[in-house]
């Protein structure tokens, strides 16, 4: 389920050559509410994002099945793109994530993706 709120698109990006980065998170109770707050499309994570404008927007999915399992999404306008901010914003992107690794019992990177135009594939 995507939590209320959950889109935050960036005007006029191209879907064809998108990144998409995932990550998977365990949640304790007690910490979901800042959880939802820092990882939320308007929380922390997405405002450090969106000083780059390679970024397109993050998604924030709660799994209906399982109290605490949580997805970020977030899209970039390219591989490059997202690399790059990785390098520019280095300093923000590892204080940012000390602040936030108390809120969560566990952390996966699912991977990053390509997104694929099925038209131009069909």
């Amino acid at each position: 389920m995507i939590l209320p709120g959950a889109v935050f698109e960036q005007p006029g990006a191209n879907m064809e050559k998108q990144f998409t980065c995932i990550w998977e998170f365990d949640v304790p109770a007690a910490s979901e509410a800042e959880f939802r707050r820092h990882y939320g499309p308007r929380g922390s994570w997405a405002a450090l994002f969106r000083n780059d404008p390679g970024f397109v927007e993050t998604l924030l999915l709660e799994d209906p099945s399982r109290q605490g399992r949580y997805l970020t999404i977030d899209r970039w306008r390219s591989a490059e793109a997202y690399l790059s901010f990785r390098e520019t914003c280095r300093e923000q992107y590892h204080a940012l994530d000390q602040i936030c690794e108390g809120f969560t019992s566990q952390e996966t990177n699912l991977g990053s993706f390509l997104v694929v135009d099925a038209a131009a594939s069909a």
